[in-house]
């Protein structure tokens, strides 16, 4: 009953929405491809409807569908094996579909959801769920849907600021409420070591503490810190219980150990992999240090391996992202090691790109090599295009859509996520008085839902390289778990409409009714989320 309470002023709460099903076009977030409404009756959910399952693969998501029963109307489904029956939400296997697309067809009697894979169940399930936040009457309908990328991203920095798992697997269900299935976790950078290497225990030990953080934004002078040792970690055991929860939730967790810059954290548990030797210390500041892996160490390959042997032993991803971003050459260029190391490469500067670029190529080819070993291929940001990326590395285009559109060109896959539209560490409102602290920048939810991934300057061939959308969150100004929401929604549903669905099918005047619907679900869940819509 209090659910249902809580349910109800939700709805109300948002623009005196009232759940009459003579008004009701599930219209949900992301809108699903096809809806054919039929001319009367509905199925309404009670006390005695049933789930049923033809398939042992789909229980797990059967459990799914109960439990989002039960939070928009209080009552939680029994779950049955067997076909359909009067009154029960039938799920199947239809392999003619995509693996993450679904049929839905709803009758007076019940509902029949098939589905390309146990995915798609559970992507229907959403569906179902978002609905349901709006009434508990369905209209009879037929609905087909499958995703437009199948990649579909959220990124969360969690080195410059450490989040719990508890927190972690929230950011998890959030995803899986906007239809996402990647997660890019960054776990390594300057400010913070965030992942248990057990060759290398000093990374967790002292890579994984900074001894204070800088109060307020890095642009204000002079500098004040907060005087306060600051850290954490994930322990393996740790991480192989978020790859499970998130695998339940069909998400796929891509690690990023950035290299061979953002390394500060681990040249301070190792100052011997560093070009002077040190001393370092976990930076305690924003920006990008100069300090990184020494190009001329061999030292260096011995330590990218271990490392890289234990992230494939506990992550089961396709890729594994390996960063290449904001790799200062300032101390390459004046290491008489590196700059052997170039010479002995046979490296000159050229058309190509300079010889310390070549030379940062030359360590992540090494460790694209390594993975591929493992079955595994790399993904770094844009910058690895400088010097020639490695051959079959995906590029992440992240200064605007330039680099993305010369790694299709040149044959690599492409996951687009520019920082001029999808960056969510920028401020959602222009008065920046009235948001929490943010890097910079102004990125209304109008400008993300704008966002075409596809660009036109792309043959047919070239575009068919951007494999995937995702949106970024960089924590330099994030302190809280509270405040990583309130960046995050309500954008992300303007970013899941963009991985979802066709461009020209877009409306953004449909999306705000839909998203105030959808914003039931997050009072709900007691989501933090932006109400400037």
């Amino acid at each position: 009953m209090k659910k249902a309470l809580i349910i109800l002023a939700a709805s109300m709460a948002m623009s005196g929405l009232s759940a009459m099903a003579d008004d009701f076009k599930y219209d949900v977030i992301p809108m699903p491809k096809t809806i054919s409404m039929a001319e009367k009756g509905h199925f309404q959910i009670n006390a005695k409807t049933v789930i049923t399952c033809q398939d042992a693969s789909l229980m797990k998501d059967a459990s799914f569908l109960a439990e989002f029963i039960q939070e928009e109307t209080g009552q939680r489904p029994e779950i049955k094996e067997g076909g359909q029956c009067r009154n029960s939400i039938d799920i199947n296997i239809d392999k003619n579909l995509d693996p993450e697309g679904y049929r839905m067809e709803i009758g007076k009697n019940g509902v029949r959801i098939s589905a390309g894979a146990p995915a798609g169940a559970f992507y229907a399930a959403q569906t179902l769920r978002k609905s349901l936040a709006v009434t508990k009457e369905l209209p009879a309908a037929t609905i087909e849907d499958a995703p437009e990328f199948h990649y579909r991203g959220a990124h969360f920095d969690v080195s410059r600021h450490f989040f719990t798992v508890d927190e972690v697997k929230t950011y998890l269900d959030m995803m899986a409420l906007h239809n996402m299935n990647t997660f890019h976790w960054h776990l390594t950078d300057d400010q913070g070591w965030r992942i248990e290497i057990k060759k290398y225990p000093r990374l967790h030990e002292i890579g994984s503490v900074r001894k204070e953080t800088l109060v307020g934004h890095a642009h204000a002078k002079p500098h004040v810190y907060d005087g306060k040792p600051y850290g954490g970690y994930y322990t393996q055991d740790q991480i192989l219980d978020v790859i499970k929860y998130a695998a339940e939730r069909h998400i796929e967790i891509i690690p990023e150990i950035d290299l061979p810059g953002h390394m500060m954290a681990a040249l301070a548990a190792y100052p011997e992999l560093g070009c002077t030797g040190g001393p370092y210390e976990v930076w305690t500041k924003w920006g990008i240090s100069k300090d990184v892996l020494c190009a001329g160490n061999p030292l260096i390959y011995e330590f990218l391996d271990n490392v890289m042997k234990e992230v494939v032993a506990l992550f089961p991803s396709k890729y594994i992202h390996i960063g290449g971003d904001e790799c200062p050459k300032d101390s390459w260029k004046k290491c008489p090691k590196c700059q052997a190391e170039a010479e002995k490469l046979g490296l000159t500067d050229d058309e190509i790109g300079t010889k310390e670029q070549k030379l940062q190529n030359h360590i992540m080819k090494h460790v694209a090599d390594y993975l591929a070993n493992y079955g595994r291929s790399v993904i770094g940001w844009d910058e690895i295009l400088e010097g020639e990326a490695a051959p079959g590395a995906t590029i992440m285009s992240w200064r605007g859509e330039k680099g993305g559109i010369a790694a299709a060109r040149k044959g690599h896959d492409v996951i687009m996520t520019p920082n001029t539209y999808l960056y969510f560490d920028y401020y959602q409102r222009e008065d920046t008085d009235k948001e929490p602290l943010a890097i910079g920048g102004f990125l209304p939810l109008e400008k993300v839902y704008s966002y075409k991934p596809m660009p036109d300057v792309l043959t047919p061939a070239e575009a068919a390289h951007i494999i995937g959308v995702q949106a970024n969150l960089w924590t330099e100004y994030v302190e809280t778990f509270s405040h990583a929401q309130y960046m995050v929604l309500p954008r992300w549903s303007a970013l899941s409409e963009i991985q979802w669905r066709n461009p020209e099918k877009r409306d953004f005047e449909s999306f705000k009714v839909r998203l105030r619907k959808l914003a039931t679900i997050y009072e709900i869940n007691n989501y933090n989320y932006a109400k400037t819509f």
